[in-house]
């Protein structure tokens, strides 16, 4: 697997191929969200992964997690997810959150644990995913989950 950061430029690349996922699309170009692209060989994108922090850094909010559907069933989800998560905790957030209504089992799989979905708008409260969630009142029908993030060796 081979990951890019994802640049302005493929932000539209990104949001066709995670609409398609039916995954949000908001924020994609936010100055403090992180995005990873895997392409390939003729540049499409095939799998994503990002995350975005809290003010003081210690929480981060999941997001943007996608295989293509002939990527699937190959592990490549697990590698994109612990990628972000790895990412997130050498920069210092020590807990990781995401909202999925979905993909419950998946990421039970990657230690995550059913969480108040009130208590991450509070931790994670300026982030893009959280103040659109608000703004249309999607807020109160997601899903929230979390897990503790171990510290980069």
């Amino acid at each position: 697997m081979r990951l890019e950061r994802c640049g302005v430029n493929e932000v539209p690349a990104l949001a066709a191929f995670l609409s398609v996922a039916d995954l949000t699309t908001s924020g994609l170009d936010g100055a403090g969200v992180r995005l990873w692209l895997e392409s390939d060989e003729h540049g499409a994108v095939i799998g994503s992964t990002g995350y975005e922090l809290s003010g003081d850094g210690r929480h981060a909010l999941i997001r943007s997690v996608a295989v293509g559907s002939a990527q699937r069933s190959r592990g490549r989800g697990s590698a994109l997810a612990r990628f972000a998560l790895e990412r997130a905790a050498a920069e210092g957030a020590t807990t990781a959150w995401l909202f999925s209504r979905r993909s419950g089992p998946f990421w039970q799989s990657l230690e995550f644990a059913p969480a108040d979905r009130y208590e991450l708008a509070r931790v994670l409260a300026e982030t893009h995913q959280v103040r659109l969630f608000r703004q249309t009142g999607q807020l109160d029908g997601e899903t929230a989950w979390s897990r503790p993030l171990e510290a980069s060796r």
